[in-house]
């Protein structure tokens, strides 16, 4: 089975995303169920059927979680040290074509947001990045064009 690369804040997130999942969604919808059913003909119940439906949506999602959980490979930042960059490492880049300054911490791909300022190792510039050092660029093709960011910072510290 192929492991599932993740920080241990990714870990964290989807071990509670299952724990609500298992404990008050899917209690909630067997309440629903049982509800829906007792408002007659199955067959023109809209409510039930899209409690049926929703319950679908539920139990796929718990088996993916515990699939991901049970394969997770998971890494501690806070563990890490040296200047190359891996998942786990918080980095500093600037836009040499703007100047602009961001940084991202490189998380696995469940743990994206890009709002959160944090960056999947399997996107194009998450890839780009990996194993660079302080000093190197990457080269990211981007729909508007090629841009090249150099590294200015890399740091392991708890990503939040």
């Amino acid at each position: 089975m192929e492991r599932v690369p993740m920080t241990i804040y990714g870990y964290e997130r989807l071990s509670a995303e299952l724990k609500h999942l298992l404990h008050t969604e899917r209690p909630n919808i067997i309440a629903a169920i049982d509800e829906a059913r007792g408002h007659g003909d199955l067959k023109e119940n809209a409510e039930y059927h899209a409690a049926k439906e929703r319950q679908g949506f539920i139990e796929g999602r718990i088996a993916e979680l515990e699939s991901k959980l049970s394969r997770a490979d998971v890494i501690d930042p806070m563990k890490l040290k040296g200047e190359k960059i891996m998942l786990g490492a918080t980095v500093t880049l600037v836009d040499t074509s703007t100047d602009k300054q961001v940084t991202y911490a490189l998380v696995g791909p469940d743990e994206a947001d890009l709002e959160a300022a944090r960056l999947s190792t399997t996107s194009p510039l998450g890839r780009a990045l990996l194993g660079k050092s302080v000093g190197d660029e990457a080269t990211v093709q981007a729909p508007g064009g090629k841009r090249i960011y150099e590294i200015e910072a890399v740091a392991f510290k708890p990503i939040a």
